[in-house]
């Protein structure tokens, strides 16, 4: 009698166990083309994901078998992408440059006045009965602007300041260079900071022509004047930084390494984003500045899910555009004239020192293969793959042939692709073809160092990643020019750019373990393109469009929405 009713029950377990309860998850994308940009560059069609957190990836069918969630999105064969990741950008000075007046791609000193003229005209307020000058910005009556650059004039010489003074006879202005390392002051600023033909100043030039100052400041002499503009008040920045935000979601970034911060702008971003307002994640680079040392050496490295402090920004020397990099030889369009380093040695060893015991990375702007070969020198002291510091160098832009094999020693070079193409018009009258050879030469240094993360620089480039992608692997401008790419040889491969904007970047962070690939455990940062920029023609990726953007597996940017 009990022989029946056993093979009952165990029929009904058999049954009941093969119908196993689905697993729940917050989303579930499926149908798509994901590159997981895992260490065998797997490409796989759907993932699963919880609590912000990526359960699993796999095919569609066992996905959407295994797992059930109120969000299932059909990808419709689209493709999946890690999120991007800047490795060096300048996001709150973006932020803040968007109420400034817009001078990137101006043809003349003609048109920069013109804007510069519209731009005030149309943004003046009255405040108290009295003129108040420009709004956002340029608060206290003054005007700022950015973004000039005198290569790309018919007359590629410094603007003077005798036709901003006539323009702006009482009202202090400032108009800095493309590169953040130059600037035109009009009289009344330059008054304002007591500057005149006989001051000095260390690590930086103040222009003089016939006894009388032309208005330009390079690097170091920039800051005399602007540390006399007023600051902004908190609702103003808020406000920016929630509208640089927005562009940078739609063009696929969800982490930023903003690469030079102070104190207040930390505790700002920690703010936004605790508040849920921010959903950028940021790795933030400190000034190399008194308050900032003062309060981080003794508090230590800070992290939360979406910001990490653990870095210091340092300069070398200046840009190459201004001609304030730092080169071992005389420039070949400025004789007797090598630039300079903007701090003495003995600042850069000493910080090196001490942010080696506190465990902070020194990440160091070099431009000029001086400025270079004297901060390798300096990290060669600390950084070896035994130590695994990942100091950086920020940008590694003109090397001597010699220092190539110092990134051996892990040090890595963060690179922005697009500064090649933007320079590639003068850089030879800068140094000549033969030092020409050793600059932008990105796939050298991944030779050397294994390793490369890769940015914009924005605002001094553009903002788009896909301008990044275009430029490290055709070595062309936007317009296709030079046909064969310029300095082709040292092009990345799309596998090699793809890493530089996702894992190796994450890396250069010491992020990789929670982003950067789209692996089973890792943070759900992902963006889904209409174009596949692994295998479409070159041309076609500048006209990639981002679909979706997610941070922590939650819909922060959607094309269809803002549509």
């Amino acid at each position: 009698m009990l022989k029946p009713i056993l093979i009952l029950v165990i029929t009904f377990t058999f049954f009941t166990g093969c119908v196993s309860e689905k697993q729940n998850a917050d989303l579930i994308i499926h149908h798509a083309h994901i590159y997981t940009v895992d260490s065998a560059l797997n490409i796989s069609e759907a993932m699963a994901i919880k609590d912000g957190k990526i359960l699993e990836v796999n095919t569609s069918q066992e996905i959407l078998k295994k797992y059930k969630a109120n969000n299932t999105e059909d990808a419709k064969g689209h493709f999946v992408f890690p999120g991007f990741i800047d490795a060096h950008c300048h996001f709150v000075g973006y932020a803040l440059g968007l109420n400034q007046v817009n001078l990137v791609g101006t043809k003349s000193y003609a048109e920069v006045l013109e804007r510069t003229a519209s731009f005030s005209k149309k943004n003046e307020t009255p405040l108290d009965g009295k003129p108040a000058g420009v709004f956002g910005l340029s608060q206290g009556g003054w005007l700022i602007g950015r973004g000039w650059d005198q290569n790309d004039w018919e007359k590629k010489q410094y603007p003077t300041k005798e036709k901003l003074d006539s323009l702006f006879p009482t009202s202090p202005v400032l108009l800095t260079r493309i590169d953040g390392h130059a600037a035109l002051a009009n009289s009344v600023a330059l008054n304002k900071a007591g500057i005149t033909v006989k001051t000095k100043i260390t690590g930086g030039e103040i222009l003089v022509s016939k006894n009388q100052l032309t208005g330009i400041l390079i690097d170091n002499a920039v800051d005399l004047v602007r540390k006399y503009i007023p600051e902004n008040n908190k609702a103003s920045i808020t406000a920016a930084l929630l509208t640089a935000q927005q562009n940078c979601l739609e063009q696929g970034l969800t982490t930023l390494d903003d690469a030079g911060l102070m104190k207040a702008d930390i505790h700002l971003l920690d703010e936004l984003q605790k508040s849920g307002r921010l959903k950028l994640r940021i790795y933030a680079m400190l000034s190399d500045s008194t308050p900032n040392y003062a309060h981080y050496l003794e508090k230590g490295p800070y992290k939360t899910d979406r910001l990490n402090v653990r870095a210091f920004k340092f300069y070398a020397d200046g840009a190459l555009g201004s001609r304030g990099a730092c080169l071992q030889e005389e420039y070949t369009d400025k004789k007797k004239w090598k630039g300079f380093l903007l701090s003495d040695i003995a600042h850069f060893k000493k910080y090196a020192e001490l942010l080696a015991k506190k465990g902070f990375q020194m990440n160091t702007h070099c431009i000029g293969d001086s400025a270079m070969s004297v901060l390798l020198g300096i990290y060669e002291n600390y950084c070896n793959k035994k130590t695994k510091l990942r100091w950086r160098i920020e940008h590694a832009q003109v090397l001597a042939k010699k220092d190539f094999e110092k990134f051996k020693g892990g040090i890595i070079p963060s690179v922005q692709p697009t500064h090649a193409t933007s320079d590639m018009y003068w850089v030879n009258e800068r140094l000549g073809h033969e030092r020409t050879q050793y600059a932008y030469a990105y796939k050298a240094l991944l030779k050397e160092a294994e390793t490369i993360a890769l940015g914009t620089d924005f605002p001094v480039e553009d903002i788009s990643p896909f301008k990044t992608f275009y430029a490290a692997t055709a070595r062309q401008d936007s317009k296709g020019f030079p046909q064969n790419g310029f300095q082709k040889e040292n092009a990345l491969t799309r596998e090699e750019t793809l890493k530089g904007m996702t894992i190796w970047a994450a890396y250069a962070n010491f992020e990789e373990q929670e982003k950067g690939s789209l692996e089973k455990g890792k943070m759900a940062d992902f963006i889904i393109l209409d174009k596949n920029i692994m295998t479409c023609e070159l041309s076609e990726i500048l006209k990639t469009t981002v679909q979706a953007t997610y941070i922590n597996g939650e819909k922060v940017f959607s094309l269809r929405a803002r549509k």
